[in-house]
This record gives structure tokens, C-alpha cells and sequence, in this order.
């Protein structure tokens, strides 16, 4: 039975964000640890990590809600690697789980960056790659150990991971997790892990999944939250343009990424590998050295070095479906654009977060084709806003071409270059607050119907 958070957390602690900002220097943090900050040029904390350290170094259990790109990475990763302080033994004394490869990867950078004058030995390990090198790794000895579930349990069950020293474990984007089906490998872990641990769980939300795990496997766990759920990133402007299909969507895309001045560093997120892949084909004509992809059917080496090639500037533009949406941290990306609407109204808070990271300015742009409508009315109740529209730009070519996957539609609508005249159903705007649960059972019953008659 999934308990509420009155049930088992212990009072939520709230950032007063009016309060006078804190230096890392005043956080009590080791020397090492503060030179390799200044060194990367970091200076204040975010307000999740003023929270965090507090409550790790009490080594109370903790759930952390904070949306992305609001440094959790760093938050539980400072006051971890303080209490490891330095190189000992060969087995793992701190765990840290995440979704997908990627996240791997940039946690390992991030310590890196922490260890510089430190001999903290961090092993990264994740499916899709040779298993008996991370084994080789582990076996050699390692402080903190970063891994995807499936890899860890199958590190585990050939005897090469030992749990009995571990005394920290944080559980990273707890609800992507959660959606990828990853609990019975979750649970697998924490039955081979000491029972006196100290367990942190992020999410950038809090959904019934997320709460049911934080029942089962922490102990009066503080609940640290800095943002509502879901809010969507404060310094990002967000706009959409209602488009009729992909080969225009295509179109448009290609005449935005021509201003180069204005769209410096771009991701385009796909719900499908099919759309990135599609679109890196059209572009490459016009922008081939500037374009990256990644999607989980690319190898392993293929996405790392796209991920490289895009952080580092070698190109401008990364076409990504949602693999690369949680957690991965590229600086000063001037625009996201939503080719395609997610399905999860969650994903297109994780996806806008790509960008105004750091405080800084960002563009969020989404392309909204009529069967898409739906989704985006969902996700402009989640973030409580209603999205500007942007007239179609008079240079677009309208193609009347649908794709294989577009033919199942049936669309009457005429869309046009500008301001929409008569008939403009699909650009009007719905009024959120006239969407009542009437409305909501008529749109289901409608459906059904509909269904019937096809049957």
C-alpha cells in the first residue's frame, strides 16, 4: 500500500531562497574539495545543495525533490565523497544508481572534477558494453561505485562486487527509474546491501512508484524539496508552433538552425529513434560536420563521443530522443526544441531543463502537429501555463507529404503562414479553466465509441 508523506517522512525542510546566498567556503567543505570548485569555476550552491549537506553529514536518510538542472549531482556527491576522504581497501564503500549510461558517465566526470586533489578511485559500470573490463576495474579496488541496476546485479551474481563496506547509497532520477521498470532490479540491490546504511533518494518528482520505493527501503527519511514538481526551469522562455506534419516540422527546423547567431547550441528532442535518425539524414546536407545523435540503438562509443563532440563545442547541433533528457549536463545549450511532443508530460520539464542551466537565459521551442495537441494541453496543466504560439514563418514550406506512420490521420485542417483565418480550430487555443470533469468524461466516452464503430 503506497503511504503518504505524512506516513513516513520526517517534516519536509523548505530553502528560504530570500535569505542571504552561502559560498561553498561557508559550508564547511574539505580544502580539496573547495580548491577543485574554485578551479572549475564554481562558487555559490544551489539551494539543494545548502539542504543536502546539512542533512548527509547528519546521516539521516533523505529524499530529495528538485528539478533538473538545479545541481543534485553535486549535492549528494560532495558530502559522499567527504566521507570517504581518501583511497582505502578494494571494495566499495559508496554506491550511486542511475537510469542509463549516460548518467554514468557524467557522474564519474563529476567526481573527477571533485577528486582533483584527491586519490578517490570511481568505477562507472553500465550494460551495452564488455563486462569483464568494468569487472577487471572493480576487482581492483574502488571507492565509489557508479551503475546502472541491471550491470550491477550482474557484476554482483559473478562474485566480483562485495557489499559489507558500503555506508552510502543514493538512488538517482528515482522516478525515471521507476519508469524504465527498473524496481525488481532495485530491490535486488538493496537485499545484498548492509542493513545500517545511509540512503538518499532524488526525483524530480514524487509520483506513487517513487513513494512506495522510499517506504520500503529508507528509514524516517528527510524529505528536501526546492521546487514545486515539475516546475519547469525559471529562466526559460518557452513558445510552440502549431505544425501539420513531420516533413514540415523538417522544413522548420532547417529554417531556424540557419540563423547560426541565434540558435548557437541546440538540442532537438524525438519521442522515436526513427525521428532522430530522420532528421540528422535531411540536415546533414546543410549542417553535417555541426550535427550529433543519440538514441539507444546507437553503440555505446557512437553516443559518448556525440555527447563529447556536442559538450566540447566540435558541434552545434545534438538530435536526441529521451535517453538524453535527465541528467545530462552541457553548459550554455541556447535552445531546446521538441520536435516531437513526449508522451510523458514529465519529459518535457526534464527536456527544457537542457538549457538556462546555471541561472543563465534559455529557449525552450516545441512543434505541435495536430495529433500532438492532446499531450500538450497536458503538459501546459502540469507546469499551470499557457504557452505562446508563434506565427509560422513566411519563408516555411508547408509540405503536404505524410510520412507512413502519418497516413492513420485524418486532417482537415488548412495550415497557413501567419495568423490563422476562418476555420483555425486546431490553432485556437483551449480555455484551461473551462475543462471540467464533465468535459473530461464526454472526451472519454467519445473514444470508446469511436472504438466500437471500428470494431
Amino acid at each position: 500500500m503506497f503511504l503518504s508523506s505524512d506516513d513516513f517522512f520526517v517534516p519536509l525542510r523548505h530553502m528560504d531562497l530570500n535569505k542571504i546566498r552561502m559560498g561553498f567556503q561557508d559550508l564547511n567543505i574539505s580544502k580539496q574539495i573547495l580548491m577543485a570548485l574554485e578551479e572549475a569555476g564554481f562558487e555559490n550552491p544551489t539551494p539543494i545543495q545548502e539542504e543536502v549537506f546539512s542533512v548527509s553529514r547528519s546521516g539521516k536518510d533523505l529524499i530529495g525533490i528538485a528539478q533538473t538542472g538545479t545541481g543534485k549531482t553535486l549535492a549528494y556527491l560532495i558530502p559522499m565523497l567527504m566521507k570517504l576522504h581518501y583511497a582505502q581497501g578494494v571494495v566499495p564503500r559508496a554506491l550511486v544508481v542511475v537510469p542509463t549510461r549516460e548518467l554514468v558517465v557524467q557522474v564519474c566526470e563529476s567526481v573527477e572534477l571533485l577528486t582533483e586533489y584527491m586519490d578517490i578511485r570511481c568505477v562507472g559500470v553500465y550494460g551495452g558494453t564488455n563486462i569483464r573490463t568494468q569487472q577487471d576495474r572493480v576487482f581492483e579496488g574502488v571507492d565509489l561505485l557508479v551503475a546502472t541496476p541491471g550491470r550491477f546485479m550482474d557484476i554482483y551474481y559473478n562474485g566480483i562486487i562485495r557489499t559489507k563496506m558500503i555506508k552510502t547509497v543514493v538512488v538517482d532520477e528515482a522516478d525515471r527509474l521507476m519508469d524504465l521498470g527498473f524496481l525488481p532490479q532495485l530491490k535486488s540491490i538493496f537485499e545484498v546491501l548492509p542493513e545500517k546504511l545511509q540512503t538518499m533518494l532524488f526525483s524530480a518528482t514524487f509520483s506513487e512508484a517513487v513513494g512506495s520505493l522510499a517506504s520500503d527501503f529508507l528509514k524516517d527519511p528527510v524529505r528536501v524539496e526546492v521546487a514545486r514538481q515539475a516546475t519547469p526551469v525559471e529562466h526559460v522562455e518557452q513558445f510552440r508552433y502549431d505544425v501539420p506534419n513531420i516533413s514540415t516540422k523538417i522544413n522548420l527546423l532547417k529554417l531556424l538552425l540557419a540563423d547560426k547567431d541565434t540558435y548557437k547550441k541546440v538540442m532537438v528532442f524525438t519521442e522515436t529513434k526513427k525521428n532522430a535518425d530522420r532528421i540528422v539524414e535531411r540536415l546533414a546536407d546543410h549542417w553535417k560536420g555541426e550535427l550529433s545523435v543519440i538514441h539507444s540503438n546507437k553503440a555505446q562509443n557512437t553516443r559518448l563521443n556525440a555527447l563529447r563532440a556536442f559538450k566540447e563545442g566540435g558541434t552545434r547541433i545534438l538530435v536526441a530522443s529521451d535517453v538524453a533528457a535527465r541528467g545530462i549536463d552541457v553548459q550554455d545549450v541556447s535552445h531546446v526544441i521538441n520536435f516531437d511532443i513526449p508522451s510523458l508530460a514529465e519529459e518535457y520539464v526534464h527536456r527544457i531543463g537542457r538549457t538556462a542551466r546555471a541561472g543563465k537565459e534559455g529557449v525552450a521551442i516545441s512543434f505541435v502537429s495536430e495529433i500532438e495537441e492532446d499531450r500538450f494541453t497536458d503538459i501546459e496543466r502540469l507546469i499551470n501555463q499557457n504557452v505562446e504560439i508563434l506565427d509560422l514563418p513566411e519563408k516555411l514550406e508547408i509540405s503536404q507529404l505524410l510520412l507512413d506512420e502519418e497516413q492513420v490521420q485524418t486532417n482537415n485542417i488548412v495550415y497557413q503562414q501567419g495568423k490563422p483565418r476562418g476555420g483555425g480550430a486546431f490553432h485556437a487555443k483551449k480555455a484551461k479553466n473551462s475543462y471540467t470533469a464533465e468535459d473530461n468524461r464526454r472526451n472519454v466516452m467519445r473514444k470508446r465509441n469511436a472504438k466500437k464503430k471500428k470494431k
